[in-house]
C-alpha cells in the first residue's frame, strides 16, 4: 500500500484516502503527525467519527463520489482526547484508484479562525465604544437633572424619613454618574516605558491575594527568558487585574461553592512568528491567566468582552471590556477558551 501511494507519502500536506464506506485505507506521515495518530491505528477507522461534526462531514463525504464537482471544502473540528478540538479544513477530491474513492486533504485553520475572530472583535469594539459614548452622553443630561431635582426637593422637606428617600436618589444618581464616567473615559493617556512583565504579574498577585485572602491559590509559571516589553505599566496591571479578579470571584462565589479554594495560574512564554490582526511579528509575549473554576457561562462566551455583559450577579460587565481596550492600546489581543474546570485567558503582546 505504501509503495502504491509513494507520491502521497512524500507530501508535506496531510492526506488520507477513503473507500466507499468512508473507511481510512491510507494516511501519509503528515496526516499521522497532524492527527497525532499512528497509521496502524488510523487505518480501518470510519473517518467521520474522528470529528465533532461527524454527521455533517459524513453526509458531505457520502455525497462526494456522485457529486458534480471535483473538489469541495468542509470545515470540521478534529476530536483529540485530553485536548481542545482542532479546527481543520477538509478538502475533498474524488479519485478512482482501486478501493480508494475519496482523497481528503487536511489543513489546520486555527490561525485563520483566530485572525477572523480578532478582526470581528476589533470591529465590534469600535462600534460598541461609539454606541456606549452616545448612550452615556444621552443619559448624563437627564441624570444631572434628576439629581438636582432631588437636592431641591430635599431642602423643602422637614420629615427625616422623607429626606432619606431623596438621599437614596442622590446616591444612586452619583453611582450611575461614576459608571458613565468609566464608560466615557476608561483610561488615562498611554504612557509606554520598558517594563518587566513578571513585575506586573507579581503586583497583580499581591492585589488579588490581599482582596481574596486564602480563598484562592495563585501559582506562577514564568519563563525567565521573557524579554522586557515597551508598555504602560499601570494599564497592563489594570488589564491583568481585571481578568484575575474575575477568576477569583468565580472561584470564591457562593453560587460556585464546589469550586472554592481553587487555583489561578499566571503563565508567561515567548511566542515566535505570531500573526496579530493580520500583522506578522517575529516575537510576542504570550501571557495567560488560567483558573480551574466553573468556566464562563456558555450563553455569554462570545460576548464576554462586550460592555455590560457579566456572568456574575451584580457585576457591571466593564472589567473585561476595559481589559480588551487596554490590551488593544498595546497592539495586542485577548482570547478566551473556557470549559468547566479550566478557563484560559491568553494575551498576545507583540514585541517590536
Amino acid at each position: 500500500m505504501a509503495g502504491r501511494y509513494a507520491g502521497l507519502e512524500l507530501l508535506a500536506t496531510a492526506v488520507v484516502l477513503l473507500d466507499e464506506r468512508l473507511t481510512v485505507i491510507f494516511a501519509n506521515p503528515a496526516a499521522e503527525s497532524l492527527l497525532e495518530i499512528g497509521a496502524r491505528t488510523l487505518l480501518g477507522q470510519h473517518f467521520p467519527v474522528l470529528f465533532a461534526e461527524g454527521p455533517d462531514l459524513e453526509k458531505a463525504l457520502t455525497q462526494a463520489p456522485t457529486a458534480s464537482w471535483d473538489y469541495a471544502t468542509h470545515d470540521a473540528n478534529y476530536e483529540r482526547p485530553g485536548h481542545d478540538p482542532l479546527p481543520l479544513a477538509c478538502v475533498l477530491a474524488r479519485v478512482d484508484d482501486g478501493n480508494a474513492v475519496l482523497l481528503v486533504e487536511l489543513r489546520p485553520i486555527a490561525q485563520q479562525l483566530r485572525m477572523e475572530r480578532e478582526e470581528r472583535r476589533m470591529d465590534q469594539l469600535a462600534a460598541t465604544r461609539e454606541l456606549v459614548r452616545n448612550l452615556a452622553h444621552e443619559i448624563k443630561n437627564p441624570l444631572g437633572g434628576l439629581r438636582g431635582s432631588a437636592q431641591l426637593l430635599e431642602r423643602e422637606l422637614e420629615r427625616s424619613e422623607l429626606i432619606e428617600y431623596t438621599q437614596v436618589i442622590i446616591k444612586e444618581a452619583d453611582r450611575l454618574q461614576a459608571l458613565l464616567d468609566r464608560l466615557l473615559t476608561p483610561q488615562r493617556p498611554w504612557q509606554p516605558a520598558p517594563l518587566n512583565i513578571h513585575e506586573v504579574f507579581e503586583r497583580v498577585r499581591t492585589l488579588v491575594i490581599a482582596e481574596f485572602g486564602h480563598g484562592v491559590s495563585i501559582l506562577c509559571n514564568y519563563d525567565p527568558s521573557v524579554p522586557d516589553l515597551d508598555g504602560d505599566r499601570e494599564q497592563l496591571i489594570q488589564a491583568l487585574l481585571n481578568i484575575s479578579r474575575n477568576a477569583a470571584q468565580a472561584l470564591t462565589s457562593e453560587a460556585n461553592r464546589p469550586w472554592r479554594r481553587g487555583t489561578i495560574i499566571f503563565r508567561t512564554r515567548v511566542a515566535r512568528q505570531v500573526t496579530v490582526l493580520r500583522q506578522r511579528y517575529r516575537l510576542a509575549l504570550e501571557l495567560q491567566v488560567i483558573d480551574d473554576g466553573p468556566g464562563v457561562p456558555e450563553e455569554i462566551r462570545d460576548r464576554i468582552f462586550s460592555p455590560l455583559v457579566s456572568g456574575r450577579e451584580g457585576g457591571t460587565g466593564l472589567g473585561l471590556s476595559l481589559a480588551q481596550t487596554l490590551i488593544s492600546n498595546h497592539q495586542g489581543v485577548i482570547e478566551c477558551a473556557s470549559r468547566p474546570g479550566r478557563t484560559v485567558f491568553t494575551i498576545l503582546l507583540p514585541l517590536a
